[in-house]
């Protein structure tokens, strides 16, 4: 087979006349169910959960009141893909999202690679919303004096690195009570666990409880599915509007000053966590075969969901902010802990409950959605003919949706929350990219079908140079301390956390005395605590430079700097690289602005993700395109018709 085939394309006209013909092979169409009502629910269903019930406290706690403008960043980048996905579903009306647009846009093998990393966002953001369900649900029932053991509520992973990083904490002087309640959990979830020879059994229980309850729910059918979406839609909203009405009697607005703490930089700490709260949106467009009016109320779906839930989010980050000092809000449930905080333990109670029931809600779409991926891709043969089964009753992917159960129940039992959160996020950034890249790609081209609902074209062939000479005077004229730094690579400092797990015995003790040289009263008063010592410097920059520079142990504990550092930019700088190509396609082409930015917008928060995501990314692609050659390529519908 030539190089040429890699990039074999789908017409709009072949995958509208194979839906057609899928019962001829054997395969029963999907049940038509859903209304523009519908999609709008499951939308807010998938994008309010475990972003405003969790994440929401870290990324205000990062960037302080001023995260609203984080909020409303990622809905206008969330806005212009919605703009992209809109345009394609009411062209290509059928399952499959970005995998089916992919394959009309750029051909098989770049279709293949969106498939496989959709098959990864959803798998993933299924594991972190599972945990998150977890954590809150064992909450709920110690609330209710159910106590179940810290090793059937906690990954393995947690808690085996929770119980490094306690033991050396502890090893440092701090005492367990002093310890934050995570890694006092980590530590007692390790310790206690039952051992099977030397391994700690440690799994996330509850977690593999819900996904075993989802699962079957979304194999008994779509309808059953929508009602079910739709009542808990309406209760977590009934109970988001509750918090905001009387959080906002309690809201102090000396808590708003300062309202940006930690600058732009702050802000943009918290562009995973935010932009997590947001993913779910694109979902939708994985249910087009099931809509009566697919090219009408898609789009519409798709940006209600957006809009609705914006506004949700900035009254919700002002709330929170207004109530307690956003210092105090780097916690797993932000909206109980402030209502707890302030007495108000009815509130606290409604809120745990109606988390489950949100956290459940975001599981059955995501849930819903992976099936349909794998169906799209096992009907163009790139996936084995099964996967396409549809039930003939409950009208529903079903092998696919039992495969999708084992796929995300098995990992939730052992994975950490952080990495899987993360992962989510760049899959779905990547799809993100590829289906606004789509748009731009075909906006010229003359014998493509298109649907009742287009983007509005703004030419950006000036627009673009304008933008990036405007972020170039900003990042030279207001941010040059940063700038400079990022572009000269300069040595940047570790948190004393990051330095006191780093230390075995040894270095514990020849650090502690040399903190009793440098300041005798501070470091011996109480029992000593090494975090706690070196947090009193941290306050003052210089003076923890200086303390740092002293400490008897290895540079590379105390620094980071040179590869180790750089690495960590190479995301920015792709980003930065490519943004210059775009900017000559954009004024050569006169490409669409809408779609262009949407794809400047997900590539930026791509850069923002940690160096270890994208070779994590880069792993789980590498493994998809071994299958491809071995499996896909020779079994596409597409190859069988190059040979007739």
């Amino acid at each position: 087979m030539s190089f040429s085939s890699l990039f074999r394309k789908k017409t709009v006209q072949d995958i509208l006349s194979q839906v057609e013909k899928n019962n001829a092979d054997g395969h029963n169409t999907l049940g038509k169910h859903l209304t523009a009502r519908d999609l709008t629910a499951f939308g807010i269903a998938a994008i309010v959960g475990a972003g405003i019930f969790s994440t929401i406290g870290k990324a205000s706690a990062d960037g302080g009141p001023a995260v609203i403008f984080l909020f409303l960043f990622t809905a206008i980048a969330c806005s212009f893909a919605a703009f992209a996905y809109a345009e394609f579903a009411s062209m290509v009306p059928v399952s499959g999202s970005a995998y089916t647009y992919s394959y009309v846009a750029f051909g098989e093998i770049i279709a293949w690679v969106i498939g496989w990393a959709l098959i990864m966002e959803y798998s993933v953001g299924n594991i972190t919303v599972a945990i998150s369900w977890s954590d809150y649900f064992t909450g709920l029932l110690a609330s209710g004096g159910i106590h179940l053991p810290q090793w059937v509520q906690m990954d393995y992973l947690t808690a085996s690195n929770g119980f490094k990083d306690a033991t050396a904490l502890m090893h440092g002087g701090k005492s367990f009570e002093n310890l934050e309640p995570a890694l006092q959990s980590a530590y007692t979830a390790w310790t206690t666990s039952p051992l099977i020879g030397s391994f700690h059994f440690v799994a996330d229980l509850p977690a593999l409880l819900i996904i075993i309850l989802i699962t079957a729910l979304i194999y008994r059918g779509m309808k059953e599915s929508r009602n079910a979406s739709n009542i808990m839609v309406v209760v977590k909203l009934c109970v988001v509007l509750l918090v905001i009405a009387v959080g906002v009697f309690y809201v102090d607005t000396a808590n708003w000053d300062p309202f940006a703490p930690n600058g732009v930089t702050g802000v943009l700490k918290g562009v995973s966590a935010v932009f997590f709260a947001y993913i779910g949106f694109d979902a939708i467009s994985t249910t087009a075969e099931e809509c009566k009016d697919p090219q009408r109320d898609l789009p519409r779906g798709m940006m209600w969901a957006i809009i609705i839930c914006t506004i949700l989010y900035i009254a919700i980050a002002l709330v929170l902010t207004g109530m307690v000092s956003y210092n105090q809000l780097n916690v797993g449930d932000p909206l109980a802990f402030v209502f707890d905080k302030l007495d108000l333990k009815w509130m606290s109670g409604i809120i745990a409950v109606s988390a489950v029931v949100a956290m459940a809600s975001v599981l059955l779409v995501f849930q819903m959605g992976q099936p349909r991926i794998w169906m799209s891709m096992s009907r163009d043969g790139l996936l084995p003919k099964r996967f396409s089964k549809v039930h003939p009753k409950f009208k529903t992917p079903s092998y696919a949706t039992i495969v999708t159960g084992f796929v995300v129940a098995v990992p939730a039992l052992f994975l950490n929350l952080t990495m899987v959160t993360d992962l989510c996020s760049i899959g779905t950034l990547f799809a993100f990219v590829l289906v606004c890249a789509g748009v731009l790609v075909l906006q010229n081209k003359p014998n493509i079908p298109r649907g009742k609902f287009k983007t509005p074209y703004v030419n950006s062939k000036f627009i673009m140079p304008v933008l990036l000479i405007i972020g170039l005077v900003f990042s030279f004229g207001y941010n040059k301390k940063a700038t400079m730094s990022f572009i000269t690579n300069e040595t940047q400092i570790n948190e004393s956390a990051d330095i006191i797990t780093s230390l075995d015995k040894s270095h514990t003790k020849q650090v502690y005395d040399y903190l009793v040289t440098v300041d005798a009263k501070n470091a011996t008063t109480g029992k000593p605590d090494l975090e706690q010592i070196l947090n009193q410097y941290q306050k003052d920059e210089t003076k923890y430079a200086r303390v740092i520079a002293g400490l008897p142990v290895a540079d590379s504990i105390k620094y980071e700097s040179g590869l180790s550092l750089f690495k960590h930019k190479i995301p920015m700088w792709i980003f930065l690289i490519v943004l210059v190509g775009l900017t000559v396609w954009a004024f050569k082409q006169n490409l669409s602005l809408i779609p262009l930015l949407g794809l400047i917008c997900c590539l930026y928060m791509m850069a923002e993700l940690s160096v270890w995501n994208w070779i994590y990314f880069t792993v789980w692609l590498l493994i998809g395109l071994c299958i491809y050659f071995g499996f896909s390529r020779k079994n596409s519908k597409l190859n069988f018709v190059e040979k007739q």
